[in-house]
């Protein structure tokens, strides 16, 4: 059974007899999970196992998983700092804070890869200018060399561990004071200033061989009169043409404020799938997921089922293999430590 573009939610720790249904439809392809999601690690081992052996090739599974204010697991697992912290190590140890990078990418994805996770919306490429309270210290730095760099290594540990790694959240959303969760962010610039500012992490990472990008619900009203998870232009013509990106392209959540000016749900969710993107989510309430599935036409891409299926992760340890291997012991000792800037001439 082919996997489709829609990536849906759960409500609760188990998958109830109506989300079972929906899992099974020719448009889902994967499910995003959330804390709600979470109850004890060992309840999560036997979602994720129940959720792999409902399809072939399985429904793939993700979370956000970054560290700082966005982790939806913490019990059980390390407690990751905010990204923004190495660039801190990164002003007064560009070497030291490139190690640590690919340590955390390792740490993080090498815990999720152990339940069977196949990969967490990761890494953030925005720029964090000081304006965006929804990013802030979830970026890397707010000098886009820096970002490109620190996110280069962070995704060498994510591959390490068996992970897929998605850039977010294209092209930029940090120089927007709006939370696109809870209203429409628009940026004014003109695309000169974002090609040379916020585009070089994307552009770098895009040569690099990354997996996947995530659009922002953000509107550039000077540059296209489409939000950027709608437009051909971002999508086809700057991300695909002049990026040159061949991986998956992810909207992000269709029922976020910001996306609401495009329509009901399944006219949004066909609206991003025409400018480009591979796959869409609808990940918050059942209602609104029904209503995708039931409104939207049949839908089959094969370059998209390609991207897809690199998306799934590669063979790792489980759980209890990796709490005992002494890489995974040292590992969370040194990335707790960089949180606390102090300690750095510890590690």
């Amino acid at each position: 059974m082919l996997l489709g573009p829609v990536m849906i939610g759960l409500a609760g720790f188990q998958i109830e007899a109506e989300e079972r249904e929906m899992l099974l439809h020719p448009l889902v392809g994967g499910v995003v999970l959330f804390t709600r999601n979470y109850e004890s690690i060992e309840q999560l081992e036997l979602l994720v196992a129940e959720l792999h052996a409902l399809r072939d090739p399985h429904l793939l599974i993700a979370v956000d998983h970054e560290g700082g204010r966005v982790q939806r697991f913490r019990s059980d697992f390390t407690v990751l700092p905010a990204i923004g912290q190495l660039g801190k190590v990164y002003e007064r140890d560009r070497k030291t804070a490139r190690r640590l990078s690919q340590l955390s990418g390792w740490l993080m994805a090498a815990e999720l890869r152990a339940v069977g996770i196949d990969f967490s919306f990761a890494p953030v490429l925005d720029l964090d200018k000081g304006v965006s309270q929804v990013i802030g210290d979830r970026a890397f730095a707010v000098e886009p060399d820096t970002v490109a760099d620190l996110a280069q290594c962070y995704i060498r540990g994510m591959h390490d561990a068996g992970m897929a790694a998605t850039g977010k959240h294209f092209p930029g959303h940090g120089s927007v004071v709006a939370d696109s969760h809870l209203a429409l962010p628009v940026d004014k610039r003109r695309y000169e200033d974002i090609q040379f500012d916020d585009l070089i992490p994307f552009e770098r990472l895009a040569d690099s061989g990354m997996e996947a990008m995530m659009i922002a619900h953000v509107l550039y009203e000077n540059i296209d009169a489409n939000l950027a998870g709608f437009s051909p232009f971002w999508l086809r013509d700057v991300l695909r043409q002049r990026l040159g990106f061949q991986g998956l392209i992810f909207s992000d959540d269709l029922e976020m404020a910001g996306a609401t000016v495009a329509g009901t749900v399944p006219e949004r969710a066909e609206r991003a799938l025409a400018a480009g993107c591979d796959v869409v989510l609808v990940c918050q309430t059942q209602q609104a997921m029904a209503t995708a599935l039931d409104g939207m036409k049949p839908y089959n891409n094969p370059a998209a089922q390609l991207r897809m299926v690199r998306m799934h992760g590669r063979a790792a340890p489980r759980r209890v293999q990796l709490q005992a291997d002494p890489r995974w012991q040292q590992a969370v000792k040194q990335v707790l430590a960089y949180d606390e800037p102090h300690t750095l001439d510890l590690i």
